[in-house]
């Protein structure tokens, strides 16, 4: 790495760091993805004996382990979006790339460094949620050295960090925390539950980032599951939609002025 891009990095990193929003977006996808999923946990312990023969088989303490993910992933949006977005609300992208002209360098820069940063939350997070999460849910609990575990507690970690680099590359290209908000939270709250809740859109909906993506977290399939794409193969569909954002984000920024 050059010098120059070695500064840039680091100017990156003090913004993020003196910017209170993203630290209590950061510290609240923490506490609701792993106070979440030891309340799901302890739950689902309670009912586990009221399941049917089928659904027992099929029981995935570790994927419950990660219920509060669904919940944690909205601050991680959240963080995604005022990395990048805020700048512009702010105005002070014009001083930005004043300061460094290589447009490329510097929205990379940006996100290597809140990717690295969110990649560090979420491994904690993941492996945190995860050992809480059994602790509660007792014999019925998973081991880390059981087969398929510390991929899906790993990719757990990666899940929360793609989904917040997505949400950068969608903030690159729209440039408005408001707009890049109102998009992103329907398209992960709303459509994507609709399309993969109904049967007709169902192998749309297996498609999208968030579906795609946390195939990795699962040890046990689902009862009747035909998804056509294994653990990293689904991991694989929500790398290319976050290079497809990534990439959509830098064209809009090469072309348009600040």
């Amino acid at each position: 790495m050059s010098m120059a891009a070695t500064q840039v990095v680091r100017s990156e990193w003090t913004k993020i760091r003196s910017v209170a929003s993203t630290v209590w977006t950061l510290s609240l996808a923490v506490v609701v993805t792993i106070g979440l999923g030891i309340l799901i946990s302890a739950l689902s312990r309670n009912e586990f004996d009221n399941l049917g023969a089928r659904d027992q088989l099929a029981f995935d303490p570790t994927f419950i382990s990660f219920a509060g993910m669904s919940l944690g992933q909205l601050a991680m949006i959240v963080f995604g979006v005022l990395v990048v977005a805020n700048e512009y609300s702010t105005g002070m992208i014009r001083t930005s790339l004043a300061a460094v002209p290589q447009r490329g360098t510097f929205l990379f820069s940006k996100i290597a460094v809140a990717a690295a940063l969110a990649l560090v939350v979420g491994m904690a997070t993941s492996f945190a949620t995860f050992f809480l999460g059994q602790a509660m849910l007792g014999d019925l609990g998973a081991s880390i050295g059981d087969d398929g575990v510390l991929r899906a507690v790993i990719g757990g970690g990666l899940y929360m960090t793609l989904i917040a680099v997505f949400s950068m590359g969608v903030a690159a290209m729209l440039r408005s925390p408001m707009l890049s908000l109102g998009i992103l939270m329907p398209f992960f709250f709303l459509i994507s539950n609709i399309l993969g809740g109904v049967d007709a859109t169902r192998a749309v909906g297996q498609y999208l980032p968030d579906q795609a993506g946390s195939k990795i977290m699962q040890v046990v399939p689902p009862l009747d599951d035909d998804t056509p794409y294994g653990p990293w193969g689904g991991f694989g569909i929500m790398v290319l939609w976050v290079i497809a954002a990534l990439i959509g984000g830098y064209v809009v920024l090469k072309k348009r002025d600040a």
